[in-house]
């Protein structure tokens, strides 16, 4: 059926060529919606759909939460929504065409357990989704299509995303290496 074996190095899109796909996607996402894509505000609006459908009540009166909820649609029928639904697919398809979801496996290094990987994975998750917010969009919204559109403000927020990226690597390579 798979004619990859689960030994055999993982095959993976050159990142060079997928760089090239992401920022046509950017120009084309420019185009039909007239505004660059992100990731961060299809998680808006599952979480304003889900206190919405658990306390519609709080999330009317919440100063945040009701400037988010249609009086007309869903706030789950926005296309930023499909396009992670999207992500998700496409990346579960590569993972069963190349063979790499045979089995569930974090990947750490020999100097850290798979638990202590998968926390330092969900808390720097948890601290990229807030600062997501605090920045105003994710960094496919600030950085990826901010340079797109020539903003400086993108450039700047890509530089320190990436640079303290960068820098902070350097204290947590041993949970991956």
């Amino acid at each position: 059926m798979n004619k990859h074996k689960i030994n055999e190095k993982p095959h993976y899109l050159n990142p060079y060529f997928g760089g090239v796909l992401l920022g046509l996607l950017v120009v084309v996402t420019f185009y039909i919606t007239g505004r660059g894509l992100g990731a961060s505000g299809s998680v808006k609006s599952t979480v304003v759909t889900t206190v919405n459908a658990i306390a519609p009540q709080h999330a009317e009166n919440n100063p945040y939460f009701s400037k988010y909820i249609p009086k007309d649609k869903s706030p789950m029928n926005n296309w930023l929504v499909y396009e992670s639904f999207g992500i998700l697919i496409g990346g579960l398809l590569s993972g069963v065409i190349y063979g790499r979801i045979k089995k569930f496996r974090i990947e750490h290094g020999k100097h850290t357990t798979s638990s202590k990987r998968l926390i330092f994975a969900v808390l720097g998750g948890a601290l990229f989704g807030f600062g997501s917010q605090f920045g105003r969009g994710c960094t496919s919204g600030a950085a990826l299509v901010g340079s797109a559109s020539f903003s400086f403000g993108g450039v700047i927020v890509m530089l320190g995303i990436f640079g303290t990226g960068y820098a902070v690597a350097y204290f947590f390579r041993k949970l991956w290496i």
